[in-house]
């Protein structure tokens, strides 16, 4: 490599400060236009509950309220019971939570679940002096 590596650390950490710099405008501006939609939002909300209305149309586009709803427990114990007994494994998502999965493997080496995939790759970490 041509390049000295004192020179390529220095252009990493230069490169890394300039991109940090811009994802702190970046966020900063971005908060800033998402209280205004957020306010938008609520008075076009208004707007449908004081109408009685689902959807309105104007000369610039439509709008329209609709119901999301999230699920959630407190009660774990309760809720595997509840899966278990009518059978909705479906309940779940389909993912892996990393860090345990990292733990079980470091403490039981001998101990490989079947179909489990894993990635691996070196990354490298720049600090300053």
């Amino acid at each position: 490599m041509s390049v000295s590596i004192e020179k390529l650390v220095k252009a990493y950490i230069k490169i890394r400060d300039q991109r940090s710099e811009l994802a702190t405008k970046f966020k900063e501006e971005d908060n800033m236009l998402s209280e205004k939609v957020a306010k938008i939002k609520s008075a076009l909300l208004d707007h449908c509950k004081e109408h009685n209305v689902e959807s309105v149309r104007t000369s610039e586009g439509v709008f329209f309220r609709s119901i999301k709803q999230r699920y959630w427990t407190s009660d774990w114990e309760h809720m595997y019971e509840f899966i278990r007994e009518h059978d909705v494994p479906e309940f779940f998502e389909k993912r892996l939570n990393q860090t345990n999965v990292r733990q079980f493997l470091v403490e039981n080496p001998d101990l490989l679940p079947k179909g489990l995939n894993v990635d691996s790759e070196y990354t490298v970490s720049v600090r300053k002096k």
